[in-house]
């Protein structure tokens, strides 16, 4: 996995958190949802990624 792959996975869950925080302050469902979907999208690529590296 790439250095810039893992900081962009990162920068993905991490907006994904404020997404879902900010959904939940202000009572959005929608935003919190798309937050939470955001954050296992991240954890998906970071999965996959993980998985590349034990095969290198």
């Amino acid at each position: 996995m790439g250095l810039d792959d893992k900081i962009k996975n990162a920068a993905e869950d991490i907006a994904g958190k404020a997404k879902e925080t900010i959904g939940k302050v202000t009572n959005n469902e929608r935003l919190e949802a798309e937050g939470k979907a955001d954050q296992v999208k991240a954890d998906a690529k970071k999965a996959g990624e993980d998985v590349k590296d034990t095969f290198k």
